[in-house]
């Protein structure tokens, strides 16, 4: 019998990769296309639904064609994806209705400042474990609702459909309107606003309160589980598992036990903590949220996600000009021993967790004649480390647990000096996998789980291998008297944005 591999379709931000996994969890074959970005007016991001599906019919016939790998090879196909863009389509026609509207977008912030105002608002982070937030597709989804012609009409009748991207794909891969699966897991259904946390359904109070036709959502199921097979790009495999990004790399992290902690660092950073069956709610600026969901039983897990990481070096580089390339900001802050006394908050659209001030802006303080491009490249090193100190402080006050490691995927992993200062803020190891890709990992762990291609999470464990670790070594009085100072730059950002008097 021909070797048998796992196919995971990684749905991104910027771009969408195909990757398949042998049974060690070796890269066998890969390809990827990035996607456009749109922004037609300040705080609105958008993405082409269509263009991302085209992409995907491109890219696994290529992973599977450039590695010489048959289609009759690929045990089952799992996908990972951006969470909270939100996508709408005609269930006839299987067109969009108009461009998805991506979870960094902010033009809901008028109606959630709205809905903040209405009977029932207090109930929203009770019942799903999230804030009532423009980082959600629940207000999305509305919004496209009040502006969109005859649009509530459709969606009440289930003439329309909607999903987050990996809902999406299912459906075009399984046939689209020719009888395709409209389907979600409980993931990707957490991050709606709209799905009951301890039922795992839809819930009929928020709703009612959003305002959204149960016709038009998915179906919700497990985040391992038979979707359905295949009827176009490659016909007849089995699709069975889908999970948020974030997710799939909790799980291609093998963080399978209570306090395990990852963060990717991309564009943001996002911080997951593996809370067990306990379903942990926050009273520290963190989302409650499942982990993952294998078979019956959820994984429940806090999150804290970080706005700016990534994005903060790209703008150093292509706003600021500090840097020519983003690597150069290693070499750069690596000049200095310190900050020389400034920070960089990038609170570019508000800030997220642990707290969700969308009245923030972004600060530079402490700027005297000693200040050199080395320190002002060390700070933004360290924007990234004390954010991520932030959320692990929460994570440990709300779990009653202790995060004993950090588990670190995404680009900025790279940086060596960055993970040396993340160590040292956070007092713990952090480790790099030898598998960087996590993400598409986790998604191809769960598939190759629900078919039997792996036998059970032990077998995963033994898969992951540590490529490099950074141990702490700051002095605890520095390490605190850093904090301090981070605390009190983060201050200057709240209050920066008043709403208009009308």
């Amino acid at each position: 019998m021909a070797q048998q591999y796992v196919l995971a379709i990684d749905q991104g931000t910027t771009s969408t990769r195909c990757i398949l996994f042998d049974q060690r969890a070796r890269l066998a074959g890969v390809a990827q296309r990035e996607h456009q970005q749109r922004y037609p007016r300040p705080g609105w991001v958008e993405q082409d639904a269509m263009e991302i599906w085209r992409n995907v019919e491109r890219i696994v016939p290529q992973a599977l064609r450039d590695s010489g790998i048959t289609a009759d090879q690929v045990a089952a196909i799992g996908i990972a994806n951006q969470r909270e863009t939100t996508v709408v389509w005609d269930r006839r026609t299987g067109v969009p209705i108009r461009r998805a509207i991506v979870w960094q977008d902010v033009r809901t912030e008028e109606l959630v400042s709205e809905l903040a105002e209405k009977p029932g608002a207090q109930r929203i982070r009770e019942l799903c474990g999230l804030p009532l937030a423009t980082y959600f597709a629940a207000p999305r989804l509305r919004w496209l609702l009040d502006n969109s012609a005859g649009l509530r009409d459709r969606a009440e009748r289930g003439e329309v459909l909607f999903g987050t991207m990996e809902t999406w794909l299912i459906w075009n891969l399984t046939g689209g309107a020719d009888g395709g699966v409209h389907l979600t897991d409980v993931t990707n259904a957490s991050r709606t606003l709209l799905m009951n946390l301890s039922t795992l359904q839809w819930d009929s109070e928020l709703l009612a309160f959003f305002g959204i036709p149960e016709a038009m959502l998915p179906r919700i199921q497990a985040s391992t589980a038979p979707y359905g097979k295949t009827s176009t790009v490659v016909p007849g495999i089995p699709i069975a598992a889908a999970l948020g990004d974030q997710h799939a790399a909790l799980f291609g992290q093998t963080c399978f036990a209570r306090g395990e902690t990852k963060c990717t660092y991309g564009t943001g950073g996002f911080l997951m903590m593996n809370t067990g069956s306990e379903l942990v709610r926050s009273e520290h600026g963190l989302l409650t949220t499942i982990g993952y969901q294998i078979e019956r039983e959820p994984v429940y897990a806090l999150e804290g996600p970080i706005a700016v990481t990534g994005s903060l070096v790209q703008w150093i580089r292509d706003n600021i000009g500090l840097v020519a390339s983003a690597p150069e900001i290693e070499t750069l802050a690596a000049t200095v021993e310190d900050n020389g006394g400034c920070y960089i908050v990038p609170a570019f659209s508000g800030l997220y967790a642990p707290h969700w001030r969308s009245d923030a802006r972004g600060v530079i303080v402490g700027l005297t004649s000693y200040i050199t491009k080395g320190h002002l490249a060390r700070a933004v090193l360290e924007a990234t480390a004390w954010q991520t100190r932030e959320v692990v402080d929460a994570m440990n006050a709300d779990s009653g647990l202790q995060a004993r490691t950090l588990r670190v995927d995404g680009g900025m992993t790279a940086d060596n000096l960055l993970m040396r200062i993340v160590a040292d803020v956070l007092d713990i190891p952090v480790v790099r996998p030898f598998v960087a890709e996590t993400v598409s990992l986790g998604a191809a762990y769960a598939a190759g789980l629900a078919v039997g291609y792996w036998p059970d999470l032990e077998g995963l464990r033994r898969n992951w291998r540590p490529a490099a670790q950074w141990t702490p070594r700051m002095d605890p009085r520095e390490r605190a008297d850093e904090y301090e100072n981070w605390q009190r730059a983060v201050a200057l950002t709240f209050g920066w944005v008043r709403r208009k008097n009308r």
